[in-house]
């Protein structure tokens, strides 16, 4: 009994072990056939990575637009607000961080759109009214393969923005209502920054596509600041007095703070304009420093020379103007080059506030014209010229400065000219609207009290 056990145990481990070799085998059948099948399928594409921001990047654009808001609140209530008489100190200050709020809220509704696409032609674009195609998720391009968040490029650019509606207001201080500044400033916007600003700095802008250089806004800031303020002034006609009686500065203290308030946060305008931490950004930073430095001595040293004192207005007056000129030029020049170019741009710019600005009659009360405009222009054309790799500029082995100085000329051209018809438009709708011009009556009794209620000073 017991031996026909262990024999039917016998026989049933013998089918059981033939069982599990062929299943065995089957199963690795199977497999073979699985890794041939496998090897003849063509391989998976792999999804290309999203774009993901530089953090360094993103946090040195970050500071580079907070120092740009640093330029208008308080370095350009400052500087403006000083040169005005103690009556305008605050209302001048007050128009400034007025138009810089209402540029940003103006900004984020269609501005950005309208400069920045996604959509456009060669004069503005569209399609992301309201920011409805900007996440956090969502990049924007720099000049290599990097990319920085959208939400910090849009936030820098805005900035731009309101410091160049803001900037006009040195053309226009100490006579134009608030009511006709707060109407002026987002149809000039609309018509005039935007559509320059898409024009030169987006991929399918006219002057883009045209080569022109602008790295930091000589056309889309200065240019177009000066020109408008111009206009302005010759639409709103003369202060009461002007130029027969006196009309001082009240506070060049107050005015040197805010110079070197600009300047500080000029870094922020010019080396951030690369939109990343680089030699580019190092190159903007130095030419900034001493295109400054000397057109600041340059414009006391031709004071001296034309038979005046060296003067803090003078040495204030000279850093702008150094400032503005190199703006374009800031990542598109060699230190040299931006030296000579600081120079040049302020002795031009000192003939236009000492001679032009009296020979024309028109009153730029606090040169924004004879500075920011002049200084412009030199600029934006001197960067034809120092973009040469002869003269120590970044340009390459093909670089033909002729050609170049002529794309400059004709970025220039536009500039001016949609800047003083867009201004004349702006211009004449807050006038239908509003009066443009406060009464003589709340002229001579200062705007401070006249528009606001109050005093900068009691």
């Amino acid at each position: 009994m017991i031996r026909k056990i262990l024999s039917g145990a016998g026989a049933i481990g013998a089918s059981l072990y033939a069982a599990t070799a062929w299943a065995q085998e089957a199963a690795e059948a199977v497999a073979d056939t699985a890794t041939a099948a496998a090897a003849a399928a063509p391989a998976p594409v792999a999804e290309a990575a999203a774009a993901v921001a530089n953090p360094g990047n993103n946090a040195w654009m970050m500071t580079s637009t907070v120092l740009v808001l640093l330029m208008i609140l308080p370095g350009l209530a400052l500087f403006y607000g000083g040169l005005t008489r103690s009556k305008n100190m605050l209302s001048t200050m007050t128009q400034i961080g007025a138009t810089a709020a209402l540029a940003m809220v103006v900004w984020v509704l269609w501005g950005y759109s309208t400069a920045f696409g996604p959509e456009g032609n060669a004069f503005f674009s569209w399609g992301n009214l309201f920011l409805s195609a900007t996440s956090t998720d969502s990049t924007a391009a720099t000049f290599s393969d990097e990319v920085i968040s959208e939400y910090v490029f849009l936030s820098f650019q805005m900035t731009f923005a309101a410091i160049t509606a803001a900037l006009i207001l040195g053309a226009t201080a100490e006579r134009m209502k608030f009511s006709a500044t707060m109407v002026f400033v987002p149809i000039w916007l609309t018509i005039v920054y935007f559509p320059i600003a898409h024009m030169v700095w987006a991929g399918g802008g006219l002057m883009f596509e045209w080569g022109a250089l602008d790295f930091a806004g000589g056309t889309v800031v200065h240019i177009n600041a000066g020109v408008s303020g111009l206009v302005l002034a010759y639409l709103l006609g003369k202060r009461k007095g002007y130029p027969t009686e006196p009309m001082p500065p009240h506070s060049l203290t107050l005015t040197m703070v805010g110079t070197g308030l600009l300047w500080v946060g000029w870094f922020g305008f010019n080396a951030g304009s690369e939109l990343e931490a680089d030699g580019t950004a190092g190159l903007a930073m130095i030419n900034t420093f001493v295109a400054t430095a000397a057109a600041a001595l340059a414009w006391m040293v031709v004071e001296k020379l034309a038979g005046h004192k060296p003067s803090a207005l003078g040495f204030c007056s000279g850093v702008i103007a150094g400032l503005v000129a190199v703006t374009p030029a800031a990542g598109n020049s060699g230190p040299m080059g931006a030296l000579v170019l600081g120079i040049v741009a302020s002795i031009i710019a000192f003939f236009a506030v000492a001679k032009l600005k009296p020979a024309l009659g028109y009153d730029d009360s606090l040169d924004a014209f004879g500075i920011h405009g002049i200084a412009g222009i030199v600029g934006a054309i001197g960067t034809g010229i120092v973009y040469s790799p002869a003269l120590g500029g970044p340009g390459g082995d093909d670089f033909v400065m002729g050609a170049q100085v002529m794309i400059q000329i004709k970025a220039v051209l536009v500039s001016i000219v949609w800047a003083a018809v867009g201004t004349l438009i702006a211009g004449f709708i807050a006038k239908l609207l509003t009066g443009l011009r406060v009464s003589a009556e709340a002229e001579h009794d200062g705007l401070d009290i006249s528009e606001h209620g109050e005093r900068a000073y009691n």
